[in-house]
């Protein structure tokens, strides 16, 4: 299997790339899985340099469970922005809101940075030092009521998980 390594540097990211390839193209027709297979083959190959710590994930099984929460959270978001935009100016609260980081490797907080600008009302502005060697994410709120308890569904609903996935 080492032979396939500088080939195929990632191939469960590479078999994610087929699958959404399919599934966003709705089809199994053998010419949609042949490009989907080069993409997902190449994708992976050119950006591989790009990959500067091996990504190891120790929990396959909760990154389902982390995909369900965030596909919720994203369904039960779109609803609360929708009635955000339709309601009266008064109840936009935007807020910028400093979300300290207790993960360790890029990959993670890259994906925890994604995860939050994935839902809609929040946006990762910056990824920033606090000067004490920790990471904070400047989150943008739509909506933001309660800074503090924004920090805290943030890090109880995605940081830990990504912790748990990535044991980082």
């Amino acid at each position: 299997m080492n032979g396939w390594r500088p080939l195929l540097p990632h191939p469960l990211l590479s078999l994610l790339l087929l699958a959404c390839w399919l599934w966003l193209n709705n089809t199994l027709a053998p010419g949609h899985v042949l490009l989907g297979a080069a993409l997902g083959v190449a994708i992976p190959y050119v950006t591989r340099r790009f990959w500067t710590e091996p990504l190891q994930v120790r929990h396959p099984w909760r990154v389902l469970e982390y995909v369900a929460v965030v596909g919720w959270d994203v369904i039960v978001a779109n609803l609360q922005v929708a009635v955000i935009i339709v309601g009266p100016l008064s109840r936009l609260r935007p807020g910028i809101v400093r979300v300290p980081l207790d993960l360790r490797t890029d990959f993670a907080v890259v994906a925890l940075a994604s995860t939050v600008t994935l839902t809609p009302g929040t946006v990762s502005v910056e990824i920033e030092d606090d000067g004490a060697g920790r990471r904070v994410l400047l989150v943008h709120a739509l909506r933001c009521l309660d800074a503090d308890a924004l920090v805290r569904t943030i890090k109880q609903r995605y940081e830990r998980r990504l912790k748990e996935i990535l044991e980082c």
